[in-house]
């Protein structure tokens, strides 16, 4: 994936679920947020990722990838950058009905970057 100044990179863990939607959609957009997700929160970058789907997704799922993907910068700036932890652990939080609108500003295609499997 090329650098753009006009984008901004995102990253995003997923599990086999949310992966198999996300290439069904053509590997141009995420599903909707489930009812007790009312948050998207992609996170701005990759170990930060590679964290929560080794760690997290891993023994929940069995499986856990990251995502890389570009979103439009002046509209990803119009969301709120949250901190959950350490410095690196920086997250854009997108209110769940505004993620078709967040879709639709990606650039590009959501790629997969790694995959993490359980033992």
């Amino acid at each position: 994936m090329r650098h753009d100044p006009e984008a901004m990179l995102l990253y995003r863990p997923v599990n086999q679920q949310e992966l198999d939607l996300i290439a069904a959609s053509g590997w141009r957009e995420f599903p909707p947020r489930l009812p007790e997700q009312p948050i998207f929160y992609p996170v701005l970058n990759e170990q930060y990722a590679a964290q929560i789907a080794r760690d997290w997704n891993v023994p929940y799922y069995g499986v856990g990838y990251v995502l890389r993907f570009a979103v439009e910068a002046d509209y990803a700036a119009t969301f709120e950058v949250q901190n959950v932890g350490n410095q690196e652990h920086e997250e854009l939080w997108v209110p769940a009905e505004e993620l078709a609108d967040f879709n639709r500003h990606i650039l590009g295609q959501i790629e997969v970057v790694s995959v993490f499997k359980a033992e």
